[in-house]
């Protein structure tokens, strides 16, 4: 029953990302093309909502539901990685069309041929794990 909160999180999540057009596989070749603002909306309103929670949560004491205080540690310097791991992100948002959250909401809303970029995504994961202390971090 704990994890009913996490589903009913996931689903107005997919509602807000579908009715605001951010799966769309138009809007986001408009991102790309320079041809659109939506995109750009969406994502800087993400950007200032996790400035502004950050900032939050840092500043003033709060404790989760089991009353332990919320730690957020500062990010560690690395600018290079950053770089790195976002082109390739942004390089797989173009080629495909979606970023991780919405291949969810695609596969939910009846396109099944996203389940060939879902199982990507999982491959691409499993071969950064068995990767990831090669890498340079």
């Amino acid at each position: 029953m704990n994890v009913l909160k996490y589903i009913v999180v996931g689903f107005v999540f997919g509602i807000v990302l579908t009715k605001s057009e951010a799966v769309s596989w138009y809007r986001i070749y408009e991102m790309f093309q320079f041809d659109s603002f939506h995109m750009y909306g969406i994502i800087s309103i993400a950007i200032l909502t996790g400035i502004v929670g950050i900032h939050f949560f840092k500043k003033k004491n709060i404790n989760d539901y089991d009353g332990f205080p919320i730690v957020i540690p500062n990010k560690e310097n690395g600018n290079y990685r950053y770089w790195i791991g976002g082109i390739f992100f942004g390089l797989g948002w173009g080629l495909v069309g979606a970023c991780p959250g919405p291949i969810f909401i695609l596969l939910g809303a009846g396109f099944y041929s996203i389940i060939i970029v879902l199982l990507g995504a999982i491959i691409g994961t499993y071969i950064y794990g068995v990767l990831k202390d090669k890498l340079p971090h």
